[in-house]
């Protein structure tokens, strides 16, 4: 299979099993089933550190948070918080119905393990933030680390510090998890990445490059998941504010691959990012990470756990029976929550 063959296919799994026609433009999911004593508020977080994107992407983004049963009984109690960030072509509302969140945190507090869950909307023109900082989509990494943080903590009683603070994704949630997590160490004491996608450095082929850039605009949702997801990394890895309507760099120049665009692309591949980032690595309490063994991102996810162990960053790591989406709701409830009730401060 060709490089361009494997990185389309790498792309069509960033949320992939639930995508439906090729020309869905969104994913969707119907509501869950709030359990008694569940508290769900939809919120809309102001976004300074998103201000002045290039693609006229929201600033200010809805955020789904999930409040344990005690929350309304025990008005001077604080709470740890695990901020849980979506896949590609999937908003903050329909990950949150997909995974039955409201569920996983009413099972976490049978065990007596109570959380506040917070998933924030990260959709984009093209699909999906890549939870990158660009000028072009916006600083999505800030947004969550500084401005939704900041929010949460000022409107919920959360336990306000490092030590009470968990974060994890799936898919290209699972990339911001790891890029984001390196690139704010101070802000979590713990990172949860599930099936992450994005790990390896990308490359590009003068074929695809093309084909990305002649994709008019305005008609970017017809263009099908997977070059909505190669557009989205583009704009998200290379942005150029000189280079409308895109404001990016393809990489592509007098016909020839452009070292540099792929090199920004590498700067934004959480394997690549590594070296940089051990000490941040290490400060963590925990690292957690998983993939299916039936899920094409096998191969990349197994790079991160071989390239944390080459540095003696400890994780754990997990190959588990199943795909890209069969089973993260239930490893979010039994996996995922039960790793931060064990590393997150009680108050």
């Amino acid at each position: 299979m060709s490089m361009l063959k494997r990185w389309i296919a790498g792309s069509a799994l960033l949320l992939g099993v639930l995508a439906a026609p090729v020309q869905a433009q969104n994913i969707t999911a119907p509501a869950p089933p709030v359990p008694a004593g569940i508290t769900v508020e939809a919120v809309k977080v102001p976004g300074p550190s998103l201000e002045g994107n290039l693609e006229g992407n929201a600033t200010e983004r809805e955020a789904m948070v999930v409040l344990p049963p005690s929350y309304g009984k025990e008005p001077n109690r604080r709470y740890r918080v695990v901020y849980y960030l979506h896949g590609f072509a999937i908003d903050a509302r329909n990950f949150f119905n997909f995974m039955h969140v409201p569920e996983a945190v009413a099972h976490s507090a049978t065990r007596g393990e109570e959380f506040i869950v917070v998933i924030p909307d990260t959709l984009t023109k093209m699909g999906g933030s890549m939870y990158a900082s660009s000028v072009t989509t916006g600083d999505f990494r800030a947004f969550i680390a500084k401005d939704l943080v900041g929010y949460i903590d000022s409107h919920y009683r959360t336990i306000a510090n490092r030590g009470g603070r968990g974060l994890a994704g799936h898919s290209m949630g699972g990339h911001g998890t790891w890029v984001v997590g390196m690139s704010y160490p101070d802000v979590f004491a713990g990172l949860y990445a599930q099936n992450a996608c994005c790990i390896s450095p990308r490359t590009e082929t003068v074929e695809s490059a093309q084909a990305m850039a002649a994709v008019p605009f305005d008609h970017v949702d017809a263009a099908g998941f997977g070059m909505r997801a190669g557009l989205a990394s583009a704009v998200a890895w290379a942005p150029n504010p000189q280079n409308p309507p895109y404001y990016v760099d393809f990489p592509i120049r007098d016909g020839a691959v452009d070292p540099l665009v792929i090199a920004k692309w590498a700067n934004n591949s959480p394997v690549a990012m590594v070296p940089a980032h051990v000490t941040a690595l290490r400060s963590f309490r925990a690292i957690g990470h998983d993939v299916g063994d039936k899920d094409s991102l096998l191969r990349d996810d197994t790079m991160m756990h071989e390239e944390l162990n080459r540095f003696g960053i400890k994780h754990d790591w997990a190959v588990y029976d199943g795909d890209h989406t069969n089973r993260i709701g239930q490893r979010f409830d039994e996996v995922v929550l039960p790793f931060f009730a064990r590393i997150l401060d009680k108050e």
